[in-house]
């Protein structure tokens, strides 16, 4: 039997799930989409800790999670408890587990949630990968469980609930023998530990199933949907993208993985995992379910998916020509910048061109095509001007699509390299490469145009639309490639676009991708191609939000270093305060900046630690060298004075 992970791929169903109390909180089933955040507080400085649970749930935070790395930081959790009773603040407190299962028996007598990492509850901090025979595997699991097993007997007494969270970067050792670091890795070990817990009758459970990789998270939530519909378990999920990092590229990379995933009706609670002050985080969770909040469910056959819903591929495309771009294949995956408005009327129109078409560099990276709006003769006329000039500057490199009144694009078609034309127009009547636009609606017309289109989009189309067409044109053998097109939203500008093309490229979905209505459309889509892991144009940053584990200031880390380093296009950097997740959540990192005792840092290339126990002063500039001698370092490029 094929897996499914939702009910339906084409129209909204919530994934219906038992309600699991967290405190007073229902989590699941007809539930709102809960938010939650974390403190960043040492948990034994129980005032500040307190402060910093009200200023979370004056934000709106919901449920409140605390890390209890030691029994001592654990007992805390009860005078913490006592003094927001004493204010008044009534809310469920997650104690954050690893490693350490005293402390999560002595979590439990206070906590209304205890939260377990099953790579490393039970298991050393080495990671270290070993082969297992069958029996040693199952010895293993019988260690597992003994250890386990008092904890369940606890929240099972005391009627409180339990997070199940794997994470990518901490999956065990005999996980690693079976599975590698790949999802279905993640997902065998957290039904390792819900295993034991029906064992003993006890089903207070949630799941999670973070990555800092989008693509890896989103696969192994659906994964995990799928497992848990065959074997008839209802447990409700908790969303997030792990060491999202901050600023809008963590944002994105959120919205990305936990809208994705929301829009498929899967997750009951939500927290985005930001590098920033955690009441930061509340804002943005709460842009985030709100869409979904008194979303109904809509029924509609499923005929499944010409793609595979769990390990990415993108999808095959024919590759074309259109002017200095060629779409599709093996391509890149190409940006086009729009110039929102009449051509005519944008005073910057002349520069902004300039500016795309001058030769790429590092600092800026360069939209491969420009979208301009004809709807008269004067923008024909500056359309002319602007391609006269492009044909006198050799180096200029800019593809030119153009929309609007087919008219003009008629008689404007020896300036334009393509153009964007209705799905029920004639492409005959064109001498140029045709993008044929549909409507989710009815997607017929575009259908049956596909066949004679350089590509295909649509006008509004959603996750589902973009489904429905990718499914439409498997049907008809037709390899078109496919422009995936956003309109911003007012109040945050990179919501609709991470999720709907987020989603969509993590499935390998798309050869091109438009944003309109966006203060800075360019940038947004370059931003949401990094963080989909679709498009390198700038150093990726795996970075986690601080807690009380952490053993520098991540904020400030973070920050002074990507000052010296932003420039570097292409080189993913881990900078962790632990490492508590293990170095697999590095896993694609080429770098890893990581504490590991106070004052001390530790250096890694990829999984490995090349040097230990780095002092604080010297890390930054020992970190530099690393890349300059392992050859990913490129000096920074000048700022260019002015444009061509």
């Amino acid at each position: 039997m094929t897996l499914s992970y939702a009910p339906d791929l084409y129209n909204y169903r919530r994934r219906p799930t038992r309600v699991v109390m967290v405190g007073d909180v229902g989590v699941g089933a007809d539930n709102p989409i809960r938010v939650q955040s974390m403190t960043t507080t040492l948990t034994k400085d129980v005032d500040a800790t307190v402060d910093q649970v009200a200023r979370l749930v004056a934000a709106g935070c919901e449920i409140v999670r605390i890390t209890t790395p030691t029994p001592s930081d654990a007992r805390c959790l009860g005078p913490i408890k006592e003094r927001l009773a004493a204010r008044g603040i009534r809310v469920p407190i997650v104690a954050d587990i690893h490693f350490n299962p005293a402390a999560a028996l002595a979590a439990a007598d206070y906590a209304d949630k205890v939260r377990v990492n099953p790579g490393n509850y039970a298991d050393s901090r080495s990671f270290k990968v070993r082969e297992y025979s069958d029996e040693e595997y199952a010895a293993e699991l019988a260690r597992v469980e003994e250890r386990f097993t008092p904890l369940v007997l606890k929240c099972k007494e005391r009627g409180i609930a339990m997070r199940i969270g794997t994470n990518h970067g901490s999956l065990s050792d005999r996980i690693m023998n079976r599975f590698g670091d790949t999802p279905e890795g993640m997902v065998e070990s957290a039904l390792e530990f819900a295993r034991i817990c029906r064992k003993h009758d006890y089903h207070d459970i949630i799941f999670s199933m973070k990555a800092s990789n989008p693509r890896v998270m989103i696969a192994a939530y659906r994964l995990l949907a799928a497992r848990l519909d065959e074997l008839g378990w209802d447990y409700p999920f908790h969303l997030g993208v792990t060491e999202a990092g901050n600023g809008e590229d963590g944002r994105i990379k959120s919205a990305i993985g936990i809208g994705s995933l929301l829009e498929d009706g899967i997750g009951d609670t939500i927290r985005v995992s930001l590098t920033e002050e955690p009441e930061a985080e509340i804002p943005v969770a709460d842009a985030l379910a709100a869409r979904y909040g008194g979303r109904r469910d809509r029924a509609g056959d499923d005929p499944g998916a010409p793609w595979d819903l769990y390990h990415y591929t993108r999808r095959p495309s024919r590759e074309t020509p259109l002017g200095d771009l060629c779409l599709g294949g093996t391509e890149t995956i190409a940006v086009i910048a729009p110039l929102d408005g009449s051509l005519s009327e944008r005073a910057d129109a002349m520069a902004s061109i300039l500016r795309w078409a001058s030769p790429g560099g590092r600092r800026q990276p360069k939209p491969d095509a420009a979208l301009l709006t004809l709807s008269g003769h004067a923008d024909v006329d500056a359309l002319g001007r602007i391609r006269e000039r492009l044909r006198k500057w050799p180096q200029a490199a800019l593809t030119l699509i153009g929309r609007g009144d087919p008219a003009f694009l008629q008689r404007a078609a020896s300036d334009l390299d393509a153009v964007i034309l209705p799905a029920t127009a004639d492409p005959s009547a064109y001498d140029l490469p045709i993008i044929a636009e549909g409507t989710g609606g009815d997607l017929d017309p575009l259908l049956d145009i596909a066949g004679r289109a350089a590509a295909v989009t649509l006008d509004g189309g959603t996750i589902a639309d973009y489904r429905r067409l990718v499914r439409g044109l498997a049907e008809r053998n037709l390899t078109v490639p496919i422009l995936l097109a956003a309109t911003a939203d007012h109040d945050e500008p990179y919501l609709s676009p991470a999720i709907t093309l987020g989603s969509l490229l993590c499935d390998g979905i798309g050869d091109a991708v438009l944003i309109t209505g966006a203060p800075d459309s360019t940038s947004l889509a370059f931003n949401v191609l990094q963080a989909a892991g679709a498009r390198l144009t700038k150093t990726d940053y795996v970075a986690c939000p601080s807690c009380g584990r952490t053993l520098f200031d991540l904020q400030e880390t973070t920050e002074r270093i990507k000052r010296r380093t932003s420039h570097l296009v292409g080189v993913k950097l881990a900078i962790m305060g632990c490492i508590v997740n293990g170095p697999g959540e590095m896993a694609d990192a080429d770098f890893g900046y990581v504490g590991g005792a106070p004052g001390q840092v530790n250096l890694y290339v990829g999984k490995e630690c090349v040097e230990k126990g780095v002092p604080a002063a010297e890390a930054d500039d020992r970190l530099i060298a690393l890349i300059k001698e392992r050859g990913k370092w490129q000096e920074e490029e000048a700022v260019p004075a002015g444009n061509a």
